[in-house]
């Protein structure tokens, strides 16, 4: 399942790691958009597999930033 920006902004931070085991709903980065930093959630169970979202990196909306199995 791939997580996608929402919105053009920036990567706050990462809070996870490749590896880690995430649950539906748990916070997995922080983006920044229009000065109001937005939390994203993993939107299932499962491990994260790859992170492609780098802190300080500008996003567009639909960018693919992470992806878990």
């Amino acid at each position: 399942m791939e997580i996608k920006a929402r919105m053009p902004g920036k990567v706050e931070t990462v809070v996870v790691k490749v590896g880690d085991t995430v649950e539906k709903g748990q916070k997995v980065l922080i983006c920044e958009a229009m000065k109001m930093k937005t939390p994203l959630a993993s939107p299932c169970d499962g491990t994260v597999v790859e992170i492609k979202a780098v802190p300080g990196a500008r996003i567009n909306a639909g960018d693919v930033l992470m992806v878990i199995e």
